[in-house]
């Protein structure tokens, strides 16, 4: 590939486990941080048309095989980070902007309904890859548009019509992926916004093992009922496979105790549906997407 020109920084062989919040994950043939939004339009335009390709945000609810990922990794952490005011009641966000600067930056301007967003442990383009929500809200009823990128670099510009949007699933346009979203809020006062951002927040940091590896909720939760409950009441909290444990303080997290690899949380995984399984007849459905050797 020539990268003569390209302004982004490209690593070869890079550790996934280094940029996943599980801290596991075998090595990507290539990782590509763009300088910008024109960078990576021509970096694709270079790349291999038959090279696997997967986006990358701060890496949680992404499990990295221990073989690794045969293919090009486009890392948004640390770039694609503009963020800006869009009308009287709008934002544009770019891909790798935090969802939590996102919350923050628009209870400053005095607008509500993103608070929600602070609780989430990843980008907008995460965000809007799976309609990540938390304590109520969802990130797709707030998008007015977004602008998305194909394998040539073309930019363009969609409606929440070209999207199927469901509970942690969206569905668009093959081969596009999210380049930025503009969101529609509603006004309200910056003080009790921020408030109530500090609030979800020492509600997380109270419920969720937040200073330890993990990916966030592992399991989406089923209609009616909660995944943790169901993990609970199958005597599942604490349950170690290898390196890997079914988090004590919240039965949907599934912690990296140190030593974990990919294949000890995988195995983790499928022991927790197993068990619930049998014990209620649910069969319960993972967030987590998965790269790299089978899903490759």
């Amino acid at each position: 590939m020539n990268t003569e020109g390209l302004r982004g920084e490209l690593r070869l062989d890079e550790p996934l486990a280094r940029h996943t919040s599980w801290r596991v994950g075998g090595p990507a043939r290539r990782l590509y941080r763009p300088a910008d939004a024109a960078d990576l339009a021509e970096f694709l335009r270079r790349l291999d048309p038959a090279e696997p390709l997967v986006w990358l945000g701060l890496g949680s609810n992404l499990l990295v095989a221990d073989a690794g990922f045969p293919g090009t990794v486009i890392e948004t952490q640390g770039c694609l980070t503009g963020m800006e005011p869009s009308g009287d009641l709008g934002l544009r966000a770019q891909a790798g902007v935090a969802c939590a600067l996102v919350a923050r930056f628009a209870a400053r301007r005095g607008l509500v309904g993103a608070e929600f967003l602070a609780g989430i442990p990843g980008t907008m383009g995460g965000a809007l890859t799976m309609n990540a929500g938390a304590w109520g809200g969802e990130t797709w009823p707030l998008v007015a548009r977004v602008w998305t990128i194909d394998r040539l670099g073309e930019v363009r510009v969609r409606p929440p019509a070209d999207f199927q949007v469901g509970y942690r699933e969206v569905q668009g346009p093959a081969g596009e992926w999210f380049l930025e979203a503009e969101l529609t809020l509603a006004p309200g006062d910056t003080e009790a916004a921020t408030a109530r951002i500090r609030d979800l927040l020492d509600r997380r940091n109270r419920t969720q093992p937040t200073g330890l590896p993990s990916c966030g909720s592992v399991f989406r939760n089923p209609p009616g009922d909660h995944a943790a409950r169901l993990i609970e009441a199958a005597g599942l909290k604490g349950t170690r496979l290898g390196g890997a444990q079914v988090s004590e303080k919240h039965a949907n997290f599934i912690i990296n105790t140190g030593t974990a690899t990919a294949a000890d949380i995988d195995g983790l995984i499928a022991l927790v549906r197993e068990r619930v399984a049998a014990q209620t007849g649910v069969q319960l459905v993972t967030e987590v997407k998965r790269i790299g050797g089978d899903s490759a």
